[in-house]
């Protein structure tokens, strides 16, 4: 999934997040954990701190750069559910 890669390659293998996240869209999952040496990504449906509900045409927008967290979170596109903190270190990685 593209979508999966563009993430890996923005996490790398630091991204300083500390934390597990996972981003849910239609068609799956993607998880990120944070916590791990280095930084890993997967389709893998695990509990997470943070997850992140949104629409994959949104998700695809935001790594591209044409939407931003805090404006799709303030407009009701992104849907987070756990650790706040969290959500808010993703502004240095997506």
């Amino acid at each position: 999934q593209a979508s999966t890669e563009a993430i890996r390659n923005k996490v790398g293998a630091d991204s300083g997040l500390g934390a597990s996240v996972k981003f849910v869209v239609e068609d799956g999952v993607i998880f990120v954990d944070g916590k791990s040496t280095p930084n890993s990504v997967s389709n893998d449906n695990k509990d997470a701190d943070c997850t992140v509900n949104m629409t994959l045409a949104d998700l695809q927008s935001m790594l591209a750069g044409q939407l931003q967290p805090t404006t799709a979170f303030m407009t009701g596109k992104l849907k987070v559910s756990g650790d706040m903190s969290v959500a808010l270190k993703l502004q240095r990685v997506v």
